[in-house]
């Protein structure tokens, strides 16, 4: 883990490196400033000597210059380095998730990806900045001090020897009793983040069912685990302090107490004031190095967790990858299952497309019906290879979509999925996602077909309209047909439309698929659709039926054999839902 998360600092070693080293420099001039105030308060107090008192108070004041010019530095060099650490870490993790397959992000779920890439990478971040410049700090401080205090009086040293190992025992018990409670706080925020961002979403839904109350109760039950689990961390680190505390205050009064025998008894030959006074000095720094040790500790418990789980998703593979030599075109867009079975766990046992055969010429229009769960969305996403098949084989073109190029695959295949997604930004920049280079006219010229055109024209800044994020500013068929034109752009040989005209009007809809058996005469349409007015005009209807085809062929073919497609023919025209 550690390997692997050192791997993110790259451009900032420099930083990381000089950072510890102004720390060492501060640290000496630190201890360096207790021999001096000894050396300040014997020859120079007690000894009455006037240029004693000069010589030493400036260098004194030199030595304490420099040790606020090195921290600083150190400070400036530490912020810079986990600063870099941390954007690194979010950059390695956004591209790696880019590369997931959809099987990997419903591994993770959403809302955990986001926490990981927010709370976890500042806990990291927080950690780094710790460990180069606290980190070396401390055992510095500790060890440098130390040795100056057995250089001064090797039996007081003796107090300080007791109490670092009881007091290293002490931190190291606490903070391995709190790792685990903090391992559980940050898998309860990902359940946090899911009910914000669900709620968030949703939110009109939750208002029209007056479920705000169901809502606020949902979020106070985790609030209120992840309140109580910090308590009970918390509570636990809070005895840091206190022991910290008892351990300075008690080798304080020992060293005072054996000290001013020590000086009395020996008339002053064994020990001064002065060095009674820099040992007290030590004191305080060896303990107050040790408390800082024990900061550390809480901020590496705490980033432990965090780093667990970011080093988790970078180390994830992505089930879906390019073979070792590609093919980089698309012949044309005839597709053909072989046997295909999927499973999304990757169980045979458990597919939900089973045995399916089924060979598209290119340029055909393909109707898909079924009712809800019967696998229409699972099998056009394994066209573009968004999900491979957990058994058989499917060909784009004549050629196994695992030996393609996945970006020469998927640039071959616009899908309009059933949720359609728009991003914040104009108009035009959400249609350039389908083709960066278009010009207006060809913009147009998509939208016009997507009959996306009309309400465009209605809107004061046309085609440069901000859309909010999601497209929340327009209604849901409008959204639909701006995805239509967005997917025309890229003039692929196959074009898959999931349901994607369920929020227009039938006369819309029909004007849709009449502008695409114009535009695209050559490319391969798949349409999903609930109303057979979507389909009957399609070269082929499939009727699937628990992941399996119940029938096929054409609309006047499947209204004399097939019962499925008689069944909910009968029912939408009792509705008029269907024209002939």
């Amino acid at each position: 883990m550690l390997k692997r998360l050192a791997g993110c600092v790259r451009q900032y070693k420099g930083a990381s490196l000089l950072s510890p080293l102004f720390v060492v420099l501060e640290v000496i001039m630190e201890v360096i400033i207790p021999l001096l105030m000894a050396k300040l308060i014997d020859d120079g107090i007690d000894g009455a000597n006037q240029a004693a008192i000069l010589k030493t108070g400036g260098i004194l004041a030199v030595c304490c210059i420099l040790s606020l010019l090195f921290g600083i530095l150190a400070g400036h060099f530490a912020a810079k380095a986990s600063a870099g650490f941390a954007k690194n870490i979010r950059h390695d993790l956004f591209h790696t998730v880019q590369g997931f397959s959809f099987f990997n992000i419903d591994r993770f779920s959403a809302s955990s990806l986001v926490t990981r890439l927010t709370t976890d990478v500042t806990n990291l971040q927080n950690a780094y900045q710790m460990i180069v410049r606290v980190a070396l700090r401390s055992p510095a401080m500790l060890i440098f001090s130390l040795a100056m205090a057995i250089r001064i009086s090797p039996k007081l040293s003796i107090i300080f020897l007791i109490a670092i190992p009881i007091l290293g025992a002490f931190v190291f018990f606490l903070m391995s009793s709190v790792h685990p409670i903090f391992e559980r706080v940050f898998r309860t925020y990902d359940k946090l983040n899911n009910v914000v961002q669900e709620n968030v979403h949703g939110v009109r839904v939750v208002k029209a069912f007056v479920r705000e109350d169901h809502e606020i109760s949902k979020f106070a039950k985790i609030s209120q685990k992840i309140y109580a689990d910090f308590c009970k961390a918390e509570g636990r680190l809070s005895f840091s302090m206190p022991g910290m505390q008892v351990a300075v205050y008690s080798c304080m009064l020992l060293l005072s107490w054996f000290g001013a025998r020590i000086i009395v008894g020996s008339g002053g030959s064994d020990l001064t004031t002065g060095e009674l006074m820099s040992l007290m000095t030590y004191a305080l720094q060896i303990l107050g190095a040790l408390m800082m040790l024990s900061m550390i500790f809480v901020m590496v418990v705490i980033s432990r967790a965090s780093a667990e789980r970011i080093v988790e998703v970078l180390d994830e593979q992505s089930d879906l990858t390019n073979p070792e030599h590609p093919v980089l075109k698309v012949a044309d867009g005839s597709v053909d299952f072989s046997h295909v079975s999927f499973s999304y766990s990757k169980r045979m046992d458990k597919c939900c497309l089973k045995d399916i055969d089924l060979h598209i010429p290119s340029g055909m229009t393909v109707g898909i019906l079924g009712g809800t769960g019967s696998s229409k969305s699972s099998l056009v996403q394994l066209i573009p290879r968004l999900y491979d098949t957990t058994a058989g084989t499917v060909k784009v073109g004549g050629v196994d979509v695992k030996d393609y190029d996945l970006d020469t695959l998927r640039n071959a295949v616009a899908m309009v999925l059933q949720k359609n997604v728009l991003f914040s930004g104009t108009i035009k920049e959400n249609l350039r996602w389908g083709n960066e280079q278009a010009t207006d006219a060809e913009l147009q010229e998509a939208c016009r077909l997507a009959n996306a055109d009309e309400f465009i024209a209605t809107f004061p800044k046309g085609y440069d309209t901000y859309l909010e994020q999601g497209g929340a500013n327009v209604s849901g068929g409008q959204k639909q047909r701006l995805c239509i034109a967005r997917a025309l752009l890229k003039k692929p040989k196959i074009l898959i439309l999931d349901d994607s005209t369920s929020a227009v009007d039938t006369k819309t809809d029909s004007g849709i698929r009449a502008a695409l058996k114009t535009y695209l005469p050559e490319t391969t349409k798949f349409i999903i659709a609930q109303r057979i007015s979507s389909l009957q005009d399609s070269d082929l209807i499939l009727v699937l039926d628990g992941g399996v085809i119940n029938g096929m062929g054409t609309h006047e073919e499947l209204l004399q054999t097939n019962a499925i497609y008689q069944e909910i023919y009968e029912e939408q025209t009792k509705k008029g839902g269907v024209t002939e």
